[in-house]
């Protein structure tokens, strides 16, 4: 199989059967135990296969690896094609050497083909920020919890595959709350049911998915993640039934505020929430092509204010390009990126600094919060930029948890 030369005779290309040792044992050496059947899961699932794969090879050897995962990020009613790249490794002696750099590159490529207008991932801190990623969505805290008080009502028990269909349900169900979500794939279900470094638990009743949840386990604690229930006593249950499997282990939760787990264990928490928050990593490729393919939900934001800008553009400039979107009457109008644009308040734009796009679009704080801690991030029409830019509730679900 062919590939890309890199330096000193390494090839970069595509991953193939006959490497799937190599790149278990590399990412055990590099990541966790359970790294190498995670990537057999992906590369041997037919939705994923060996294509999503590449690795860094010296002659017979592989020296380092990354995947690419196919994603989808709602944001409003829109569906975003989007791209996770994970189980990334470099043998210790080939670091130094830009083989992630590479790597990220095959993955960045790959993902355009596939159509992605962004990529999302967890990252190690600060790394990924190396290839174009920046913070932007919070991940949901774990929380420390007491057990319930009374016994659960309803046992719990592991899920298996006839329970799919209900479980992706259910979290539909939970993540319909929110402005931004990104649920499991098919695919990334059917993993979830082998992987070993956590388990899918729920709650029947009457023959009814009524809860479920994804259970970490280590020699200290259980963490209970992605729980989502029909009501109060499932979500109860549900706790109950997760504690029980280790009872001589703390527990935590993964806190979805405004869900019905939420409010059910609200009385049963017992720490205080971190200062500092915790976030996921988010590439925008083409500014121009995400902002073309937000302009429904922009016409929708715009609208629904009351906003009336018929006959302006809609300016957003990153300072070294900007972009205008024509308000018509009955919407906006396709994107048109133009040069540098260090003053954008003379034609009643925005100016964002390029590694706050992401927090812009996608963030909890919005235009108002981002203008208060980041002086390169400003509007003047303020009722307009209000209007396109608000704070975000987000609830994402990805294969690592984040934890």
């Amino acid at each position: 199989m062919t590939g890309t030369p890199l330096a000193d005779g390494l090839i970069l290309r595509q991953a193939q059967p006959t490497d799937l040792d190599q790149i278990g044992a590399l990412l055990v050496e590099r990541g966790e135990p359970d790294d190498a059947l995670d990537h057999r899961l992906v590369v041997e699932d037919p939705d994923a296969g060996w294509a999503s794969c590449a690795v860094v090879i010296d002659g017979d050897r592989v020296v380092s690896t990354a995947t690419l995962l196919d994603e989808q990020v709602r944001i409003g009613e829109l569906v975003l094609p989007s791209g996770q790249v994970e189980l990334v490794a470099t043998d210790r002696a080939y670091e130094g050497r830009g083989l992630v750099r590479a790597l990220m590159g095959w993955a960045h490529g790959r993902s355009a083909e596939r159509g992605h207008v962004i990529q999302l991932m967890i990252g190690i801190p600060y790394f990924y920020r190396l290839f174009g990623y920046e913070y932007a969505v919070d991940i949901q805290q774990a929380r420390s919890v007491a057990r319930p008080a009374e016994p659960a009502s309803q046992p719990l028990r592991a899920a298996v595959p006839e329970d799919l269909p209900a479980l992706a349900a259910l979290q539909d169900s939970v993540q319909a709350r929110v402005d931004l979500a990104m649920p499991h794939s098919a695919a990334c279900w059917r993993w979830l049911l082998q992987h070993d470094a956590s388990s899918l638990h729920l709650v029947e009743r009457d023959g009814v998915v009524a809860a479920a949840g994804r259970v970490r386990r280590d020699d200290e604690e259980l963490l209970l993640a992605e729980a989502a229930a029909v009501d109060a006593a499932a979500a109860v249950d549900l706790l109950g039934g997760v504690g029980d499997l280790a009872p001589d282990r703390g527990l935590r939760v993964v806190h979805r505020p405004g869900t019905v787990t939420g409010a059910a264990w609200a009385d049963l928490i017992d720490d205080e929430p971190r200062p500092q928050a915790e976030q996921y990593y988010v590439r925008i490729p083409q500014p121009a092509a995400l902002l073309d393919r937000l302009r429904p939900l922009f016409w929708e934001r715009l609208t629904k204010a009351g906003v009336d800008r018929v006959g302006r553009d809609i300016v957003i400039s990153t300072f070294g390009a900007h972009y205008r979107i024509p308000v018509r009457a009955d919407g906006l109008d396709q994107v048109v990126a133009g040069g540098p644009m260090q003053g954008p308040g003379a034609a009643r734009g925005i100016g964002v600094a390029p590694d706050q796009l992401p927090a812009l679009l996608f963030g909890q704080l919005g235009i108002d919060g981002l203008t208060r801690i980041r002086p390169d991030v400003y509007a003047t029409d303020q009722e307009l930029f209000r209007a396109l830019f608000p704070p975000l509730t987000a609830d994402v679900l990805s294969y690592y948890l984040p934890f």
